[in-house]
């Protein structure tokens, strides 16, 4: 399978007699070959153009896109070698479902066996075996969404786009078809996009994980780095569930401490060697900063921060104490029961290294823990 490169590309709507709409903006990323990347973004944050531009549904306004070394961008959608399960499933309605999942392996000029062998052992995959002779319009919304992402996976391509592929499946179908449909797409090295809302499916299915808003590619990590180490506040409090907790803070770096005078009227204090010499540099030339602290590591128990609690949620594996803090609300994530009363009082702490530390005037990272960003 191929590797594709997508270099500074723009798209740009023109709607008539309206202000043009800057889509996507320069947006540059590269996909290995055989490598599973996720668009993951709000609605609106380019993904979906992004998505069209390389299957040639929608133009590029500028930039190119190569697959395999092979510029792209011009060519008919029918010429690129891409294959594409729709959000919207854009089935044949004169066809079976069996007729829709083969229709691109005529083209390939497969022999009937070998099709139907195919299409069999997909809709197996997919759990759509029972509706193979049905038509469109009498299946559900996730049947027709299955047989969608089968259409494209059954064929040959140098590169697969999936659209949203599993977004009308109910829950428990959804996480036993995402096991199956990421062993199937690495076993046979399928180079894929996936166009995906939702942290979960991304997280689970993609190697790399490009985060957008306004069109513009904010960080393109592993799902890992982007939560251990998002590039700026926007991927920090976007990336994770529950959101990131965030304070604004004054800091003030001394010979012994790191001081960080937080609005509300919360202070932190921490041991200065706790703190790499790199990092008590950055800080000393900043006023104010942005703190970062994920739930999971804001703790119940004895600490500076004091707040009361809003509610306790036991959620069966983990549980949730959103604490009001300074008229704003955090929340403290726990793996174990935590007893809180709805309007109690509670102390709050965090470990230096779990913080993550941001510009106040540029959003940008500057350390998480101990290390520089």
């Amino acid at each position: 399978m191929g590797e594709l490169v997508i270099s500074k590309v723009d798209k740009i709507y023109r709607p008539r007699r309206k202000t043009p709409v800057h889509a996507v903006q320069a947006l540059s990323l590269t996909v290995k070959p055989g490598e599973i990347t996720a668009l993951l973004g709000s609605s609106g944050c380019g993904k979906t153009s992004t998505l069209r531009m390389i299957a040639g549904f929608e133009e590029v306004s500028h930039g190119t896109i190569s697959l395999d070394g092979r510029d792209i961008h011009m060519l008919p959608p029918s010429a690129r070698g891409v294959a594409m399960a729709f959000e919207a499933y854009s089935l044949y309605p004169p066809l079976t479902i069996a007729e829709n999942m083969a229709f691109a392996l005529k083209a390939a000029r497969l022999s009937a066996a070998e099709s139907d062998a195919k299409v069999k052992a997909m809709a197996e995959m997919l759990e759509i075996s029972d509706i193979l002779n049905k038509y469109p319009t009498s299946v559900s919304g996730g049947q027709q969404q299955r047989t969608s992402l089968g259409r494209a996976l059954v064929r040959k391509a140098g590169l697969y786009l999936l659209d949203e592929p599993m977004g009308q499946l109910e829950p428990q179908l959804r996480a036993i078809l995402r096991g199956r449909l990421k062993h199937y797409l690495r076993e046979h090295k399928c180079t894929t996009i996936l166009v995906t809302h939702d942290q979960t499916e991304a997280n689970a299915l993609a190697d790399r994980i490009a985060v957008m808003e306004n069109g513009a590619l904010q960080q393109y990590a592993t799902p890992a780095e982007l939560k251990l180490r998002p590039a700026n506040l926007f991927t920090g409090t976007f990336i994770g569930e529950p959101p990131m907790n965030v304070f604004n803070a004054g800091v003030k770096v001394g010979a012994k401490t790191v001081d960080f005078a937080m609005d509300g009227g919360v202070s932190l204090s921490f041991p200065a060697n706790g703190l790499s010499a790199p990092v008590r540099s950055l800080l000393s030339s900043q006023q104010r900063v942005i703190i970062g602290i994920r739930p999971h590591a804001l703790h119940v128990g004895k600490g500076p921060i004091r707040g009361k609690v809003v509610s306790c949620q036991w959620l069966g594996d983990q549980t949730h104490v959103a604490v009001e803090v300074a008229g704003r609300t955090v929340v403290s994530v726990a793996h174990e029961r935590v007893s809180q009363k709805p309007g109690s009082d509670i102390e709050l702490n965090v470990a230096s290294g779990d913080l993550h530390l941001f510009d106040a005037a540029s959003g940008n990272a500057i350390a998480h823990g101990s290390e520089t960003a």
